[in-house]
């Protein structure tokens, strides 16, 4: 059952791909009901995957394979809270290789163009320091990353 308020993400026929991809890569996510279209539709045909309903680190989605008109961009993005260098590997690497891109600043787009913030705990932290002036040095090194160093931020905010 869709939950009361559900963020609909849209898809050009790969839904599910997508569902399963997340479901297989972040903790608390999984697939759900999976709709097919009971007649043919504008892009698609009786008996395609319609919609998926799934949740990704909690948070309920449905995928709606709603066709090739509807891009993703950065005006929304899955932020993802991580605890070490080793889970911010970890995820990055999924949607980097599995066709995704990198960005800057801890930010990447899966294949699907969906974007992600891979965001160390440490890095959010380091810039609400009460020291302005560590919590800037850390600011800018993150400004310099692609995928954000841990260990470069905690230097960042030594010297």
């Amino acid at each position: 059952m869709i939950s009361k308020s559900t963020i609909c993400l849209w898809y050009d026929g790969t839904a599910l791909d997508a569902a399963t991809f997340y479901a297989e890569t972040f903790p608390n996510s999984a697939v759900g009901a999976v709709l097919r279209a009971p007649g043919d539709y504008p892009a698609g045909k009786q008996g395609d995957v319609l919609t998926v309903e799934f949740t990704v680190m909690g948070i309920p989605c449905l995928g709606l394979n709603g066709g090739p008109g509807v891009k993703h961009n950065e005006a929304f993005s899955f932020q993802v809270a991580t605890d070490d260098q080793a889970e911010t590997d970890r995820l990055w690497n999924a949607i980097v290789g599995n066709g995704g891109q990198e960005n800057v600043c801890g930010w990447c787009q899966d294949k699907w163009g969906l974007s992600w913030q891979i965001t160390p705990r440490v890095l959010s932290a380091a810039i609400a320091n009460p020291d302005r002036a560590a919590a800037k040095r850390a600011f800018d090194a993150m400004m310099g990353m692609g995928k954000i160093d841990i260990a470069a931020i905690e230097a960042a905010l030594k010297r």
